[in-house]
C-alpha cells in the first residue's frame, strides 16, 4: 500500500490567497482612514512633543484640511524643513497691505508714506530741519510773459526773500518797506512765452519758482503743477493774472478779512472806474466784504446764484486749501481760457452764497493788458489775438468778441 506524500505545493495556493486578502483588506482600510483623516482635529490629538516641536497645529489644520494626500505630504515636508527656523518661515509669509495708505502705497508701512509735498527750496548741505527760519503759509502764482515784467516786479519786489529761499541766504539788498506779499508767501511764476532766465535781473526772481511751457494758460499750469497734495502746506492759494495793479492791496490784511468773514473762495474788489466788469466784483466804498449784489433785470433767477451771489471772477481768485482741492478736481484737462469756470466754483463750497465773496477794503486795478492774446496764431490775414478771441467767444458772443477780449482768462 502506498504511503501518502505531503507536498509543499499543496499549501502554496492557500498562502497566496491569504496574502491577497490581507493586502486587499489593508488597502481598503487605508483608503477609508485617508478619507476620514481631514475631519480629525489635530489639535485634539495627543502627540509627542519631540515629534512636533514648536508647530502650530491649528494653522496646519486650517490650511490643509480637505486637501489630497499629496498636499498633506507636502505640508509635512514643509514642517520638517522649518525645524529650527520658524522665524524665517514667518518672515517670508508676512505681507504688508494697508488699505488706508494712498493708492499704490498699500505695500508700504504707514510710517514711511509721505503723501504731500511743497514748493520749499532745499539746501544741498546741512541738516534739513535747519533749512528754514520761516516756512511760507501762502502760495501766490502769476501766469506771465516777459512783456509784463515791470508789472510783476511792482507786485513782488518788496517781498522779504526769506520766504523764497533757505536760511543760508537771509541777507538781501532790498530795503524793508510796505509789502504786498510778505515773507509768508511762496512766489511761483508760470511762463507762457518760454522766457525765464531774463527774469534774473530781479533779485527776488532768483529765489522764486519758475515753470515754463509755451502758449499755455494758468489753468493748464494749475491742473498739472498745483495738485492739492503739492500745495497742501499752504492755507491759501492766490491764482492771479499778470495785469493787476496792487498799489492799494496788502495780502496779509486781505487774508485777515477773508478769515473774519469765513470766505473759502474770494477776490479783491476791482476798481469800478477801470474797464468793464461784473457788478458783483466791483469795489464798494466803506465796506469790508460783500457777498451779493443786484444785476440787470432778468440776469439772476435766484439771488443766491451767480452772477448775483456765490460768484467771483477768475483773474484774481484766492482759494482756501480745502476749496482748491475741490476746484482742482473740477478743472478739465482740456480747459484753456477758463470761460465759465467762475460760474461753477460755487459747487465746491456750501453754502456758496456765504463762502464766496469780494473783499472791498483791499482792492486792485485790472489793467486789461492783452498780452496772452499775442500768443495766438495768425491766420488768413488776422492778427494773433483775433484767433484767440474767436476760438473762445465766437460761438457764444458772436460779433461782440472784441468787447470781452480783455476777459479771456
Amino acid at each position: 500500500m502506498g504511503i501518502p506524500i505531503r507536498s509543499g505545493n499543496m499549501r502554496k495556493p492557500k498562502e497566496t490567497m491569504r496574502l491577497i486578502v490581507t493586502t486587499l483588506f489593508g488597502v481598503i482600510f487605508g483608503f477609508f482612514l485617508g478619507v476620514s483623516f481631514p475631519t480629525l482635529s489635530l489639535t485634539k490629538m495627543s502627540l509627542p512633543s519631540n515629534l512636533f516641536p514648536s508647530i502650530d497645529l491649528t494653522y496646519i489644520e486650517d490650511k490643509y484640511s480637505g486637501l489630497s494626500t499629496k498636499a498633506l505630504f507636502n505640508a509635512w515636508s514643509s514642517i520638517k524643513g522649518n525645524r529650527g527656523s520658524v522665524t524665517q518661515y514667518m518672515y517670508n509669509e508676512t505681507k504688508i497691505w494697508v488699505t488706508t495708505n494712498p493708492r499704490g502705497a498699500e505695500r508700504l508701512p504707514p510710517g514711511i508714506v509721505e503723501s504731500e509735498s511743497d514748493f520749499y527750496l532745499r539746501r544741498l548741505w546741512g541738516q534739513p530741519n535747519e533749512d528754514f527760519t520761516v516756512k511760507p503759509k501762502y502760495l501766490v502764482t502769476f501766469t506771465v510773459g516777459y512783456g509784463q515784467k515791470e508789472n510783476i516786479d511792482a507786485a513782488v519786489k518788496k517781498v522779504s526773500p526769506c520766504s523764497l529761499c533757505p536760511s543760508f541766504s537771509l541777507t538781501h539788498p532790498l530795503k524793508p518797506g510796505f509789502s504786498q506779499f510778505s515773507e509768508n508767501f511762496t512766489i511761483l511764476l508760470f511762463h507762457y512765452d518760454g522766457r525765464t532766465s531774463e527774469w534774473d535781473e530781479f533779485e527776488w526772481s532768483k529765489r522764486a519758482i519758475h515753470v515754463s511751457a509755451h502758449k499755455q494758460t494758468k489753468w493748464w499750469y494749475a491742473k498739472r503743477f498745483l495738485h492739492p497734495d503739492i500745495v497742501a502746506p499752504y492755507d491759501y492759494i492766490f491764482m492771479w493774472d499778470e495785469d493787476l495793479g496792487v498799489e492799494h492791496f496788502d495780502a496779509e490784511e486781505y487774508l485777515k478779512l477773508v478769515r473774519k468773514h469765513s470766505l473759502e473762495i474770494s477776490q479783491p474788489g476791482l476798481d469800478p472806474s477801470r474797464g468793464t466788469t461784473w457788478a458783483m466784483t466791483k469795489r464798494r466804498d466803506g465796506s469790508e466784504v460783500h457777498k451779493d449784489t443786484e444785476e440787470r433785470p432778468g440776469w439772476c433767477t435766484d439771488p443766491h446764484l451767480p452772477p448775483c451771489a456765490a460768484f467771483v471772477e477768475i483773474m484774481a481768485t484766492v482759494f482756501s486749501r480745502d476749496a482748491w482741492r475741490c476746484v482742482w478736481y473740477m478743472i478739465q484737462n482740456d480747459l484753456v481760457h477758463g470761460w465759465g469756470l467762475d460760474f461753477a466754483l460755487r459747487k465746491c463750497v456750501e453754502p456758496a452764497h456765504e463762502k464766496i465773496g469780494v473783499v472791498d477794503a483791499q482792492w486792485i486795478v485790472h489793467q486789461g493788458v492783452p498780452s496772452l492774446g499775442n500768443q495766438g496764431k495768425s491766420e488768413a490775414g488776422k492778427a494773433p489775438w483775433e484767433g484767440v478771441c474767436n476760438s473762445l467767444f465766437l460761438s457764444l458772443l458772436g460779433s461782440v468778441c472784441g468787447t470781452f477780449f480783455f476777459y479771456m482768462w
